[in-house]
């Protein structure tokens, strides 16, 4: 039987920029190395899997083309978008997903879609052997969660300018590394910005990274003494995500589009 599967660029109200996913809607569950080897042959830098989940949503697992990952905002929020477009939700739906980070939902808000995921603290910490040589950096703060690093520095500029070395960031023990500052576009409504490097994971660097948003919300509020925020994630494709903070919960908002449909036969 021929399975749907479709590319949708994430993070963005446009084509061929944010970030890129698969997305695969499955009548029923399939192995983990099936779905290991899908995600390679998409190459992208997560796929996707949706399941009916007895009644009350779906079943979503990540995948990168190396590894299962156990949170993923963009193809998550890729995934609303494809249940919504396919009429397999009907438009004002809450999408719900049962994940390896516990049941997560997208509902429709102000033209955009809005993810309700787990917030995740950072903590200041040493760095990891290596790590402050391989980004190239001198920080302001460093610091960790279960996911991944958080690095910030002084200014944007620094950010935009860091030529990691993927080969030494791939021995840190760590999802990725998040590298941050301050905007300076501002009067453009952006808040902070950020870069996201896990080649440990298979990627060298994601174009946008939702998850790391639950790390950046709760980072930034007390700094910029804000509960809602904007930040802009200064890849080569760039992506912008919308925040809100709400105790222990990120919201994270921003738009999606089909750039391909298809099947897998």
């Amino acid at each position: 039987m021929s399975i749907p599967v479709y590319t949708v660029d994430a993070f963005t109200d446009r084509p061929f920029a944010g970030n890129p996913a698969a997305v695969c809607l499955l009548e029923a569950p399939r192995d983990a190395a099936w779905m290991q080897s899908i995600a390679r042959e998409m190459n992208l830098s997560e796929t996707a899997f949706l399941v009916p989940h007895d009644g009350d949503g779906f079943d979503l697992r990540w995948f990168t083309p190396a590894v299962e990952v156990s949170l993923c905002g963009h193809a998550t929020l890729a995934s609303a978008h494809v249940l919504w477009e396919s009429d397999t939700l009907g438009a004002r739906d809450v999408a719900r997903f049962h994940t390896l980070s516990g049941v997560l939902t997208a509902a429709r808000r102000n033209g955009a879609i809005e993810l309700d995921f787990p917030a995740k603290e950072v903590l200041a910490t040493d760095a990891a052997p290596g790590l402050l040589e391989a980004l190239g950096v001198e920080p302001v703060f460093v610091g960790r969660n279960s996911l991944d690093y958080l690095v910030e520095v002084a200014n944007e500029s620094v950010v935009r300018g860091a030529v990691p070395d993927h080969a030494r960031l791939r021995r840190i023990e760590a999802r990725g590394v998040i590298l941050t500052s301050r905007s300076a576009r501002t009067s453009e409504g952006i808040d902070f910005v950020s870069r996201f490097f896990a080649p440990g994971s298979g990627i060298d660097e994601d174009p946008v990274t939702g998850s790391a948003h639950c790390a950046l919300a709760p980072y930034w509020a007390p700094k910029l003494e804000r509960t809602e925020m904007t930040g802009r994630q200064i890849s080569e494709r760039g992506g912008t995500v919308h925040v809100r903070l709400e105790g222990d919960r990120v919201m994270l908002g921003g738009n999606a589009v089909t750039v391909m449909k298809g099947l897998i036969v």
